[in-house]
């Protein structure tokens, strides 16, 4: 039976659609992170082992309320839902590299694709898989990029430590080193997705 703490964090994270953060949820129900942390557990375990409808997931140092992913099916066929088109081979590269080197600028990208990534960038920012994070304090203060909750949400992780290691990347070896980490994130996708033979980065 649920006390009212867990029903609590149940029903905010039911009405914010999205992730939340363990600090804010912490300060506002008036206990320490660690016994928030175990009602999440809790609430974690309830629904897999009651295979419930929907599921709790950590995504870094937040949480969030999402439907099982068994029945996406009969999710998108109710509502009517169209899968997003499948992500270019250009657009992975782009996601590997702020995936492995976050925060980082479009020209740090570029360096290491070899290519201009203007476009990749715009479209991972549309997907909301990618961010701006700030700025440098260098001329023309570039923006610099990150990956959102929803990359991690994609990828079927919690935290960014859980990505397959990548080998020494060095000078212009850098994208040859990179295509076994690609091959791995897309991995998740792969059910859904099929490379479209889009290496370009052009619309």
């Amino acid at each position: 039976m649920m006390d009212t703490m867990t029903a609590a964090v149940e029903a905010v994270l039911f009405a914010a659609g999205e992730s939340v953060p363990l600090a804010r949820l912490s300060l506002i129900l008036g206990v320490d992170e660690e016994e928030l942390s175990r009602t999440v557990d809790y609430l974690h375990e309830l629904y897999e082992s009651e295979k419930r409808g929907m599921r709790i997931l950590r995504l870094d140092d937040k949480i969030q309320m999402c439907s099982a992913p068994e029945h996406a099916g009969v999710i998108s066929a109710c509502l009517e839902q169209r899968k997003p088109p499948m992500l270019s081979q250009a657009a992975l590269e782009t996601l590997a590299v702020v995936a492995y080197f976050q925060p980082v600028t479009r020209a740090y990208i570029e360096q290491v694709r070899g290519v201009d990534s203007s476009y990749s960038v715009s479209v991972l920012s549309e997907r909301g898989l990618i961010e701006e994070c700030g700025r440098l304090e260098a001329p023309g203060r570039p923006a610099v990029f990150r990956t959102t909750d929803v990359f991690l949400r994609t990828m079927g992780i919690t935290r960014l430590s859980e990505l397959p290691v990548l080998p020494e990347v060095s000078g212009g070896e850098g994208l040859e080193k990179l295509q076994s980490a690609i091959d791995k994130l897309t991995k998740p996708q792969e059910a859904e997705q099929n490379s479209a033979g889009e290496d370009a980065d052009t619309p």
